[in-house]
């Protein structure tokens, strides 16, 4: 659960920052006329990243055990490349993204607006599934749905309310600060995802080494405790893993951890 609140905060607060870059923006050049259409994309691009959550959960569910292992590695897979660019996006653009919010918002303004709706459908659109595809399969990760999901329901109810304060100028949160700890936080997660990946094709045949365990500690942390969901559910911890499992989530975790910190220590030139 509490990965996923954090997957909704952190997403949601992106999205959020977003919507509230446009709408200034908007309303500082007087183009208050058009405000309806932003949130008309913005309400679309919600929409659309609900219905990709649904069909994933309700779509998988349906196939049988090998091929649902085939889909649910992939789409593990598929997650961890999109937070993992987006973590690192993030990074890059986080003191530009204003000035090319802007710019897109100077380019789709002619006529009466309509392109404002495109512009916001495209931003909030693309933080919204790449937010229920890393969802998705951190909650299928832990085996669990309920919880997961209420999490990251949570999440984003936090960061739109976080979103309005910041955008009422009664809240001052330090953003380098905040996506540079979740971005780390994240990373863990998503090794745990690409860990559960793993195993599900290593469950379907398309990956060898499923007999060869790196340990089995099931006699002293049984899975069904709350505590093995935990651990599950944020570090991709499960008491019996193979040894890909285990060379797969140090590789990931420690190559994409040096990578981001080093990244997060060099400032981007400001524009």
């Amino acid at each position: 659960m509490f990965a996923n609140l954090l997957i909704g905060l952190r997403e949601g607060l992106e999205a959020a920052l977003i919507i509230g870059i446009l709408g200034a923006y908007l309303i500082k050049i007087d183009r208050r006329d058009v405000l309806p259409k932003m949130w008309a994309g913005v309400g679309i691009a919600a929409l659309l990243s609900a219905a990709v959550g649904i069909l994933l959960g309700v779509g998988v569910a349906t196939l049988d055990d090998r091929s649902e292992e085939i889909l649910a590695g992939t789409l593990s897979f598929l997650a961890v490349v999109l937070v993992t660019w987006m973590i690192f996006w993030m990074a890059k653009t986080a003191r530009s993204i204003k000035a090319h919010l802007e710019s897109d918002i100077d380019k789709n303004l002619a006529g009466n607006g309509w392109g404002i709706m495109l512009v916001a459908f495209l931003a909030v659109g693309r933080e919204g599934i790449e937010t229920a595809v890393f969802i998705w399969a951190a909650a299928n990760a832990t085996g669990e749905r309920l919880l997961p999901t209420l999490g990251a329901v949570i999440g984003l109810g936090i960061a739109a309310l976080l979103g309005w304060l910041i955008f009422k100028g009664m809240v001052r949160l330090d953003l380098k600060k905040f996506f540079t700890w979740s971005g780390a936080f994240l990373i863990i997660v998503a090794a745990g995802i690409l860990s559960y990946g793993i195993h599900e094709w290593q469950e379907a045949g398309l990956l060898p080494g499923d007999a060869s365990k790196a340990f089995n500690v099931e006699a002293v942390i049984a899975p069904d405790t709350w505590y093995a969901v935990l651990l599950r559910g944020t570090i991709g911890f499960t008491p019996e893993m193979s040894w890909l499992q285990v060379i797969g989530w140090v590789l990931y975790a420690g190559i994409t951890m040096t990578i981001f910190l080093r990244s997060m220590k060099t400032k981007a030139p400001a524009n």
